[in-house]
């Protein structure tokens, strides 16, 4: 099969001229956070746009500050040039409130060495009709014609699309290798999650750094090896709720939220050095209630001091941790050296068929036979509960219905040693798995 190579379209800009407004106006979702703080954009997100029948990757861009040695303005300005370099087409976004300033002659200046074509683009023109005398002032920017754009209300996107799609090279196609696995990596903030994801993909796409609350929004990065093909989601670090008192670190919780729901797998970060705490409790409670897929991995585990004995004591006591997901596989592993990344990727796979896993109603009851003959099922009062049959209703996660006598003789702890049959027979590593309990005449209402 065949897919279609996506032009790159870069939209880039100095901080708080509305750029990720632009960015959710030409996509048509709301992927970048948006909000009136300078620098709220700090890594390169992505989506798509689609002009004329034809379809471009976009890149938002943090806002660009070009001799900031603020740390983190400097990581941002870092990504944008990796934006530029890989873009076909650049947007230069600007402000007509503000008028040309300094900044975005150094921005000019930047673009233009790097002899990609340039859309200059002069947002927060909000009224219909000829342009405001200050719309004539970018000419100076020496760019060519600037297009007028309210990426508030969408005049003038259309005039925009049309220029960039003018420039854009002709498309290609490339192989489609198969089915993609999505994979949110979560944790609470500072466990090394955006350096796992550039340690795998061998490019520092998402901004690293020791300060908590780094990354803010939700990354994609499409990466390929013998494992198969895998979009990994780099997430905001969720942190205890009464840390989150300002409002875009609320709209990253969000995100990082929506990013679990989209995915196959979640991988949930712990650092090794601090062990399991209770906000790692939480951030893996999203995942279950979710019902995704999960592989804890343990990060950080270089630093360790051990012996042939600091992996398995601290195994045993991770079980007892996430005793909540038992089923869940451990891996110990290095954002910073790549140790057992390959392990990773092969419990992310076994995971993820676990979480689709489909099993005929026949197996269902050969197996659902043998578990009530070896364990019977409880009784109350002189009344047995009786299994008379089960099937499963759904996947991602596998759900199974039993239809039995007397619901409320259906004890927790022998769904559990049902669950574990299930689990056991059919390898259903990584996954949680969900019962619906209906007695016998009940309607199928529900059942999905």
């Amino acid at each position: 099969m065949k897919q279609v190579a996506k032009p790159v379209i870069a939209i880039v800009g100095r901080p708080n001229v509305g750029k990720s407004t632009l960015f959710n106006k030409l996509t048509g979702k709301r992927i970048s956070i948006v909000d009136d703080t300078p620098g709220v954009t700090r890594d390169r997100i992505f989506g798509e746009v689609e002009w004329g029948g034809r379809v471009a990757s976009l890149i938002d861009t943090g806002g660009i500050e070009p001799y900031s040695d603020d740390i983190i303005l400097k990581q941002m300005r870092r990504q944008a040039e990796l934006a530029i370099d890989s873009a076909d087409v650049i947007i230069l976004v600007t402000d007509l409130k503000s008028g040309v300033v300094a900044t975005d002659m150094d921005v000019a200046a930047m673009l233009q060495k790097s002899g990609r074509p340039i859309v200059l683009c002069v947002n927060k023109c909000d009224k219909i009709g000829q342009p405001e005398p200050e719309f004539y002032e970018f000419y100076n920017l020496g760019l060519g014609d600037p297009v007028a754009v309210s990426s508030v209300h969408g005049h003038g996107t259309g005039d925009l699309l049309e220029q960039v799609f003018s420039y854009l090279p002709e498309q290609t196609e490339e192989d489609d290798s198969g089915e993609v696995i999505s994979v949110a990596v979560i944790g609470k903030p500072n466990v090394g999650k955006s350096s796992l994801v550039n340690k795998i993909s061998g490019q520092d796409r998402c901004i690293v750094s020791s300060i908590a609350g780094t990354t803010r929004d939700s990354i994609d990065t499409l990466i390929e090896n013998e494992y198969g093909r895998f979009n990994l989601i780099d997430t905001a670090g969720l942190r205890r709720k009464s840390k989150v008192d300002d409002k875009i670190e609320q709209y990253s919780v969000i995100r990082a939220k929506m990013a679990v729901e989209r995915s196959d797998v979640c991988v949930i970060m712990i650092n090794a050095e601090e062990g399991f705490t209770e906000q790692d409790s939480k951030v893996a409670s999203l995942a279950l209630e979710s019902g995704k897929g999960c592989v804890i991995a343990v990060n950080k585990w270089d630093a360790i001091e051990k012996d042939d004995k600091t992996m398995n004591e601290y195994r045993k006591k991770l079980d007892n941790d996430f005793s909540f997901m038992s089923y869940a596989p451990i891996v110990f592993i290095s954002a910073h050296t790549g140790q057992r990344l390959g392990r990773l990727f092969e419990l992310i796979v076994r995971v993820a068929n676990a979480n689709a896993m489909r099993i005929r109603t026949g197996k269902l009851n050969e197996l659902l036979a043998q578990a009530t003959a070896r364990v019977q099922p409880p009784s109350d009062k002189g009344k047995r509960l009786k299994i008379y049959y089960m099937t499963q209703a759904s996947v991602k996660p596998p759900t199974f219905v039993f239809f039995v006598n007397n619901k409320e003789l259906f004890h927790f702890s022998y769904q559990r040693y049902l669950e574990n049959q299930i689990r056991e027979t059919f390898a259903l590593e990584g996954t949680p798995i969900r019962f619906v309990i209906r007695e016998r005449g009940e309607k199928n209402a529900g059942i999905s």
